[in-house]
């Protein structure tokens, strides 16, 4: 079915054209390559993966609850909103809540996808052309494993969030490398790790987990690319152009804490402004989402060098400055294990399987 059909809102109030004008950087120096990134490029070559084959897509999932998340982590829970509703109005929010939650994914895959050809095209050096190469594989398999999941397991969408439709928009037509690399490399892609780490750690059904820890597995070395680059470019940088690139930081996180509440998908099942407000932005589990949020950005930002006093000021306002001392590393090297002990569970099923057949 396409995909059109399975849109709860008329996609066409999304329909998104804008003027994408860039610089082109040709290199002429091949030699002249940073280790640590052509040891990245190895890891991304020899990491690449065949979604339609890594991933078990005939599990069967739950209609009423497709990721089959607990309802403690739904927004409502345990208020008389939800106390009200029938075990139909309850099946209706998940399934509606969990489309909304995917489909931001798929749409800001696509992001992605376009976002790093960019790179290819924009970043002055040949290693980091070389990496975002294998990114642009990355992202087309991810937009291929969350297309899939949404059209099979979920058959419902969702257009684009303004929240995110915004983000992306910034990213993509600044003619700065470094722009889009922020943007997409630290900012999407760090608040992309903590909402996948949400259904890889909490979803009850193995495709859910292994789709976003496959996912993530890639995500990490993304992160690790921006990190990378950014961290040896922005010292070259004036102190005036450095407190730009914080003052855009600052407001893109103050963006994604107050945007991302999924109202559309609130609005579409029958709650009001008011009720969004009142029930959903004020409850304990979107503060938490909030938080978690941030688990990824801070250290980030941080170890790249946008760390001037606004920026500080800025994350002790909004109660996430101690995620600052988060190793970041870790935490990316801990999404790649995950994903290895995915693959080695699946191995050993696999053998006992054979064995008992046997």
């Amino acid at each position: 079915m396409a995909t059109r059909h399975l849109y709860t809102l008329p996609v066409e109030q999304t329909q998104w054209h804008f003027d994408g004008a860039t610089e082109i950087n040709f290199t002429w120096e091949y030699d002249d390559e940073r280790e640590t990134l052509l040891q990245l490029y190895d890891k991304g070559k020899k990491q690449q993966w065949d979604a339609a084959e890594r991933i078990d897509w005939s599990e069967e999932v739950d209609w009423d609850n497709p990721m089959s998340l607990p309802d403690e982590s739904i927004a409502i829970f345990g208020s008389d909103a939800w106390n009200k509703m029938n075990d139909k109005n309850k099946a209706e929010v998940r399934r509606h809540l969990q489309s909304g939650t995917i489909s931001q994914f798929l749409h800001g895959e696509q992001g992605a996808l376009i976002a790093t050809a960019k790179i290819v095209a924009t970043v002055p050096d040949a290693d980091s052309k070389f990496y975002a190469a294998t990114q642009v594989m990355d992202e087309a398999r991810h937009v291929e494993a969350f297309s899939r999941l949404l059209h099979e397991k979920v058959q419902l969408a969702y257009p684009i969030t303004p929240g995110l439709k915004t983000l992306l928009e910034q990213g993509l037509t600044d003619r700065r490398w470094d722009m889009t690399y922020l943007t997409m490399q630290i900012l999407i892609e760090g608040l992309a790790l903590a909402a996948f780490q949400r259904l890889r750690d909490q979803a009850g059904n193995t495709l859910a987990q292994a789709v976003n820890a496959y996912v993530m597995q890639d995500e990490a070395r993304h992160v690790a690319f921006g990190r990378l680059a950014l961290r040896d470019y922005y010292p070259q940088l004036s102190d005036a152009e450095r407190k730009e690139r914080e003052e855009f930081v600052v407001e893109a996180c103050y963006h994604m804490r107050d945007r991302f509440l999924q109202t559309e998908v609130w609005e579409n099942i029958g709650f009001s402004q008011a009720e969004i407000a009142k029930v959903v932005d004020k409850s304990e589990v979107m503060g938490q989402f909030r938080q978690r949020l941030f688990t990824r950005i801070v250290p980030t930002v941080k170890d790249i060098g946008l760390w001037g006093e606004g920026v500080r000021k800025a994350y002790n306002d909004m109660g996430v400055i101690q995620y600052s001392e988060i190793d970041a590393e870790a935490l990316l090297e801990h999404d790649n294990k995950v994903a290895e002990d995915f693959d080695a569970k699946k191995f050993v099923e696999r053998e006992v399987g054979v064995a008992a057949a046997e």
